[in-house]
C-alpha cells in the first residue's frame, strides 16, 4: 500500500519506505563496494531513481526486491566508475613529428626532388657537391680526391649550389 501512495505522489509514504528500507539498502551498498565511503551516496542515488521511476513498479508488493535491485546495480556502476583506467597518452607515446606520415612523405618528395636536380648537375659539379655535403670533405680533400686544383673545386661547389638553390626554390 505505501508503494501505491508514494507511486500517486505521496511524499510521506515515500518517507516511511526511505526509513523502512535504507538500513537495508545501505547494507547491500556497503558488501558491493567494500566500504562504507560511498554507500550513503549509493542509496541517496538509488532512492532519487525509485522516486522517479515509482510508477513503472509493476508489483507494489514487491518494492522491496525493487529497491534491492536498484541499489545494487547503482553500487556497481560506482564500482566500474572508480576503476582505474589506462591513459592511452601514457601507455604509447606519439610518434615525433618528424615521423608522422605527412612529414615523411614531404621528406621523401624533397629526397626525391633533390636527386632529380643532382642528376641533371654535370658530373665534375655533383662530384664536388656530393663530396662537400654528404661526405664532409674540406676543400683540399675534395681537390686531391678528384684531381682537381682548388680553385676549381670552390667553382665547381658555387655553380652546384647555385643551381641547387634555383631547381630547390619551392622547397625552402
Amino acid at each position: 500500500m505505501l508503494a501505491e501512495r508514494a507511486a500517486d505522489g505521496d511524499l510521506r509514504a515515500f518517507e516511511v519506505l526511505v526509513r523502512r528500507y535504507g538500513p537495508l539498502m545501505r547494507v547491500q551498498a556497503t558488501r558491493v563496494l567494500g566500504s562504507n565511503d560511498e554507500t550513503d551516496d549509493v542509496v541517496q542515488e538509488s532512492f532519487i531513481t525509485a522516486w522517479q521511476q515509482l510508477g513503472t513498479l509493476d508489483d507494489p508488493s514487491a518494492v522491496k526486491s525493487w529497491l534491492m535491485r536498484i541499489v545494487s546495480r547503482k553500487s556497481i556502476d560506482r564500482v566500474r566508475a572508480r576503476r582505474e583506467h589506462a591513459n592511452i597518452d601514457d601507455t604509447d607515446a606519439p610518434a615525433p613529428e618528424s615521423r608522422a606520415p605527412h612529414a615523411l612523405a614531404e621528406t621523401l618528395s624533397q629526397t626525391e626532388a633533390l636527386s632529380r636536380v643532382l642528376a641533371g648537375l654535370p658530373e665534375d659539379q655533383r662530384r664536388c657537391w656530393t663530396l662537400r655535403e654528404i661526405a664532409e670533405y674540406s676543400y683540399g680533400d675534395i681537390a686531391a680526391e678528384l684531381d682537381l686544383p682548388l680553385s676549381t673545386v670552390r667553382g665547381l661547389l658555387a655553380r652546384a649550389r647555385k643551381t641547387l638553390l634555383r631547381e630547390m626554390e619551392e622547397w625552402r
